[in-house]
């Protein structure tokens, strides 16, 4: 159901990864994502899987937890795979009717799908690792050069804290509306995609009347708190950067350097 989506959910722990400022959580999933890009045989996937099983393992999340929140994505996956396998030149194996599957379609299809997966598990490591209010304070630390240019680093911070906050809660509700429905007769399961789409609609009136009750609420009690954006606001907790945290930038410093040697070699070969 939709409550197996796990994005925004976040799992208290003393593991280093929970114990690592957000700032280096933020910029490590961000070189990692875009050291991805820089794999491109069954070697360098193989290195990036083993480093983010390594990082879930230190984490202390179960490992279920973060397949859980790869499944809901799986039709995304499938479909990447499937266009790769029947639309990449190369050398044929198999006909079936107009399409063809070729050998680098299979290779290139199983990468780009890898990259999808190891995408979704190591940017929901984030969520799980880090509270609401400390992915807060390290985005608008992140963001704070620019609020020379007019930027809104505090607001903006929130805005997407409070998008990732509410996630959970949302399919919650959604998850209880429909199964209220289909306790008086709706349906939301027979029939093929367009059918199931279609029953998908009057599940949404209910939900987005939840959603701005929510909002509503929500602004109401920020209001009564005297809440007045960033400015002259202070924190319990200041950030501050470690030496786990310098660790950890090393540790992704040398991931990059051992991909860029891969891939150096790969091309000279």
């Amino acid at each position: 159901m939709l409550t197996d989506i796990t994005l925004g959910q976040y799992f208290p722990g003393r593991s280093p990864i929970h114990l690592l400022d957000p700032r280096t959580k933020i910029l490590g999933i961000i070189a990692y994502i875009s050291t991805i890009f820089l794999a491109e045989d069954y070697l360098a996937y193989g290195i990036l899987a083993a480093f983010a099983a390594m990082a879930v393992a230190i984490s202390g999340i179960p490992a279920r937890m973060v397949i859980k929140s790869i499944k809901p994505l799986w039709i995304i996956i499938i479909l990447t795979l499937a266009i790769h396998v029947f639309s990449t030149p190369g050398t044929v194996l198999y006909n079936l009717g107009p399409l063809s599957v070729t050998k680098e379609g299979i290779r290139m299809g199983i990468l780009m799908s890898l990259r999808l997966a190891l995408l979704i598990a190591v940017s929901s490591l984030l969520t799980f690792t880090t509270s609401p209010i400390a992915l807060t304070d390290g985005i608008e630390r992140l963001l704070n050069p620019f609020k020379r240019l007019g930027v809104p680093a505090h607001e903006l911070a929130m805005m997407m804290t409070i998008a990732l906050r509410f996630i959970p809660t949302l399919l919650e509700e959604a998850d209880r509306i429909m199964k209220a429905q289909m306790a008086r007769g709706a349906d939301f399961t027979s029939g093929n995609i367009l059918n199931r789409a279609k029953n998908m609609v009057p599940l949404l009136v209910p939900l987005f009347i939840s959603a701005f009750r929510r909002a509503d609420e929500l602004a109401v009690a920020m209001e009564a708190r005297c809440y007045r954006g960033g400015e002259n606001r202070t924190r319990m907790k200041e950030l501050k950067l470690g030496v786990q945290d310098i660790m950890a930038a090393i540790t992704i410093g040398l991931l990059i350097v051992v991909l860029v040697a891969v891939r150096a070699y790969t091309i000279t070969i």
